[in-house]
């Protein structure tokens, strides 16, 4: 599947920053198998939350500390009993399974993607 092409402004619109994730939950309420997580991005941003269905992969237990990218810029949203604060990023393995996106090095927490 491909999208439409977008600009270089359109691109930048996209807030994609990096944080730490600081504590990690099972999130029995959702629909789906779901880890719900407090991420830090560092001063300026805080400590956000967010949930993923990321559980083929991770447990709570094995992603705390792990760096993670996430967009920052987009409204709440209610998400069963939590409001998420953040869309967290990753690409789908070949079973549909997600993998998060993190990067190679770590670097300082609210690091923007450039």
């Amino acid at each position: 599947m491909t999208t439409p092409q977008i600009t270089f402004d359109d691109f930048l619109k996209v807030d994609i920053r990096i944080g730490t994730i600081i504590e990690a939950q099972p999130f029995p309420e959702a629909r789906k198998p779901a880890i719900k997580m407090m991420i830090d991005f560092g001063e300026t941003i805080g400590l956000k939350k967010t949930s993923a269905q990321i559980t083929s992969h991770y447990t709570s237990e094995t992603l705390v500390g792990r760096q993670v990218m996430a967009v920052v810029n987009f409204p709440p949203r209610q998400i069963g009993p939590l409001m998420s604060e953040v869309l967290t990023l990753g690409f789908a393995d070949e079973n549909d399974e997600i993998i998060l996106g993190h990067p190679g090095t770590p670097v300082p927490n609210g690091s923007r993607l450039i």
